[in-house]
């Protein structure tokens, strides 16, 4: 499989039992950055994900979220700016949010990220926003935390020229 060479750090307390502490994972032409920082609660998805089995990537990481969950930050700032995936990532995808949303705990709040390009983003209506939207909500499904998804338009080099809140 080309293009699809995966270095995979896990970085561990050295204690009695070992503490998830960040995932972080290299982007290669099929595949995107993935940086899941347990300490800040920032995890961040960028790039392409266009593997050729997604699950080679994304079962990893979808287990990283099944260890972060059980000890998370109060806030989770969950960060995709991918700007194309295939059908097979956006299934893993959705688990990942599906188990952020899951998160227990009175105080703890998602916040999801979704980067547009400007472009894009401006030609979006109330309407079109919703439709973009659409799979996300139901991925989340019914939350037992705060929810809220907020919408970006980039230009070209990535930085945030508008954005947008939506709270679930």
């Amino acid at each position: 499989m080309s293009g699809e060479n995966f270095d995979i750090n896990f970085i561990k307390e050295r204690t009695s039992s070992m503490a998830l502490r960040q995932l972080f994972i290299e982007p290669a032409i099929k595949t995107p950055q993935i940086d899941f920082n347990n300490y800040t609660g920032e995890l961040i998805l960028s790039g392409k994900s266009i593997p050729e089995n997604a699950a080679l990537i994304y079962e990893k990481v979808l287990s990283w979220v099944n260890e972060y969950i059980k000890n998370p930050r109060p806030v989770t700032n969950l960060r995709i700016s991918l700007e194309y995936f295939n059908t097979s990532s956006a299934i893993w995808i959705s688990k990942i949010v599906g188990t952020l949303a899951s998160i227990e705990g009175n105080e703890a709040t998602l916040f999801i990220h979704l980067y547009f390009n400007i472009e894009d983003f401006d030609d979006m209506e109330a309407d079109d926003i919703k439709d973009e939207l659409h799979p996300i909500i139901n991925m989340i499904g019914f939350p037992t935390i705060s929810v809220g998804i907020k919408i970006y338009g980039t230009n070209d080099e990535g930085e945030v020229i508008k954005e947008s809140i939506v709270l679930i």
